[in-house]
Parts: C-alpha cells; structure tokens; sequence
C-alpha cells in the first residue's frame, strides 16, 4: 500500500502528524504533499522538529489567493503529482482549499479518498470551509469522524454506514504527545492569571465595527485579567488599517505550537475564534469563549468547556466575570479522545488496502 497524504495548512501538519505515525509502525510506504496554501517559514520547526514528521516529498508552494485560483492551482499542481506517484489512496485532512482540492483530483482519476475529520458542520454555507468539508465528505470513500456528530450528520446526508468510522479526535493525539513537553517551556514572565486571545476569521477581523466592539470589551477586562494575544498577520493588518486601539493588551508574534500549547494550558480562559483551539481547550478543562455564532465543533458545547460567544459583547463581559468568579463552566472530555486516532485510522486503512 502507498498513501499519500495531502496537507496545506498548519493545523493540517497537527492532524496528519499521528497518522503518519501510526501508518508508519505497520511499515506502510508514505509520501507527503504540502500544497503551500498557507506557509510561514518561520514556522517550519513547528511542522517538522516539534511534531517529529518528515520534511513534505513535495512543495507545490501555492500561496494565497482567491479561493477559486488557489483550488485551481491546488488541483492543477496535485494532478500532476499524482498522476506521478500513483498512490493506492489519499488522505485529506480538515477543511481547507487543499482539502476539497485534492478530492476532486482523485474523484477524477478513480483514486480512493479517506477524510480524516469528517463529518464536522455548523450549517452556515456561508463559511467556505463548511463547503469544502460537504464537498470532500461526499467524494470520500472512507471518512474517518472525530466524534458521534460526525457520524449523525454524514447519516443523514446519505453516506453509507460502512464508509464511516468514528476514531476520535487526531489533534488531540498531537496534544496529548506533546503537553508534557510543553508544560518544560518556561512561563516567561506570565501573570499567574491571564487570558490567552486568539483571532483570525473574515468575518471578525475585516468589519471595523466588529473588531472594534471586541478590542473594547477585551480592553474592560484587561486590568482584571491580563490578555495575551499572538496576533495573526491579517488581524494585525487590520488593526493598523482601522486604527484601533489595543491598549495594554499584549500583543505578540505568531508563536509555535509548542508555546502556545503551554500558553494555553495555563490560561485562565481561551477567547478564540478557532475550530481546533475549541477541542484543545476542551480536552485541556480550560474555558473556552468562542467568538462566532456557530460551530462545526458541538460537541465541545456539549460536553465540554466551549460557549459560543457570537457578536453578543455582553455576553462575552458576562461569561469573563463568571469566570473571574470562580463560576467557569465544567466539562469531560469526549468519547475515544484519548491519543490513539491515528492509530485507529493506520488500522482501518491497512484492514481495507492490504
């Protein structure tokens, strides 16, 4: 058997990182496709040393753009690769551009597709991701569900029973392999009490009106509870473009994930807008304050510490000082996130392909 994984984003590398691993103990042949959709060189220790993968076999150092070109080149670049290597099966991951991309090539040339992270929705068709994860669910042969929603959802969009697999949650395998590692780093000079913010999508960064109400409501809070914030380079963009104030925020570089797993670990409280810092949080016990009106990630609202803030600011005051207070929302940690997920996936994969 020859996979190929395909991944074009840094919390692709996180996903991809333990099934890799666990195809590579039944000493299955690999190769690794980066696509370059989204690539900050200095980041490359997270990508390569941090999580113990080998360097990609091929870089086709796509960049940005529009979504439509970047798909197009995406497929255009992978074609070519494939049509080369000719692997037994492709595994995808998440829900970005390189995801749906890399299905669509194989759907064409009869190559088998299996979706790790299948399943997830938030139902707003507005989100290009939520797209991007329909699309490849559907052109996938084998769709590997991080938890029972998952499996719900793609049951009622008429996919088989016997192309879902429910094996828990892969980024949690990357947390879990390197917490203790992380909790080595020094604290560097963090307050005992902090809030750790992180901020990325369209939707809050480019309206002025919204990044300004949630700058503001995080700047009432700051003297109480210092924020940390790994500014994004789009949302650092977007507050010099809007000329907002962050006031005594502490603002910071984009930080690899080993730090920002021991920023995060400690946190008082986690305000994100981040599909996969709402299931890291989750698994850590720490409170995780989401900064969108959906999630394709429920569970954490159900079982775990995850609250959907949306654009509602007094919400947001509301649940910091029930924090403040000692009234955090409990939560457990969901069914099979206990490390093995891509062990489980090495496993299926080798029942179906060898």
């Amino acid at each position: 058997m020859h996979a190929l994984h395909v991944v074009g984003a840094r919390p692709n590398f996180m996903k991809a990182a333990p099934v890799l691993r666990g195809l590579q103990q039944l000493g299955v042949r690999q190769s690794l496709v980066h696509t370059g959709q989204h690539y900050d060189a200095n980041m490359s220790d997270v990508f390569f040393q941090q999580l113990e993968i080998p360097e990609p076999d091929v870089n086709l150092a796509v960049g940005s753009g529009s979504h439509a070109w970047q798909t197009a080149q995406i497929m255009t670049g992978f074609e070519a690769v494939v049509l080369e290597r000719k692997p037994d099966l492709v595994l995808v991951y998440g829900d970005v551009n390189s995801t749906v991309a890399a299905a669509l090539v194989c759907a064409k040339l009869l190559i088998p597709v299996g979706h790790v992270e299948a399943g997830l929705r938030s139902s707003d068709r507005s989100m290009p991701e939520e797209i991007n994860r329909v699309v490849t669910d559907q052109l996938s042969q084998l769709l590997f569900t991080p938890s029972e929603d998952g499996d719900t959802n793609l049951l009622r969009e008429g996919i088989s029973q016997d192309r879902i697999h429910l094996v828990g949650n892969v980024m949690i395998d990357t947390l879990i392999r390197l917490l203790p590692r992380a909790f080595e780093l020094e604290k560097n000079g963090h307050p005992p009490r902090y809030a750790l913010m992180t901020l990325h999508r369209p939707s809050n960064v480019d309206d002025p009106e919204m990044l300004r109400r949630i700058l503001n409501s995080i700047l009432a809070v700051n003297g109480e509870l210092p924020v940390i914030f790994p500014v994004h380079p789009r949302t650092r963009q977007r507050i010099l473009q809007f000329g907002l104030s962050t006031g005594g925020i502490q603002l910071c570089e984009p930080i690899s994930y080993l730090e920002f797993l021991a920023l995060q670990a400690r946190a008082t409280v986690v305000l994100t807008d981040s599909g996969g810092i709402q299931e890291e949080t989750t698994y850590l016990g720490i409170p995780c304050l989401t900064l969108r009106p959906n999630t394709e990630r429920p569970i954490t609202i159900e079982t775990g510490t995850n609250v959907l803030i949306g654009s509602d600011m007094e919400k947001l005051r509301m649940e910091l000082s029930n924090i403040l207070a000692g009234r955090a929302k409990k939560g457990a940690i969901p069914q099979l996130w206990d490390g093995h997920a891509g062990d489980r996936i090495a496993r299926i994969l080798q029942e179906n392909f060898s």
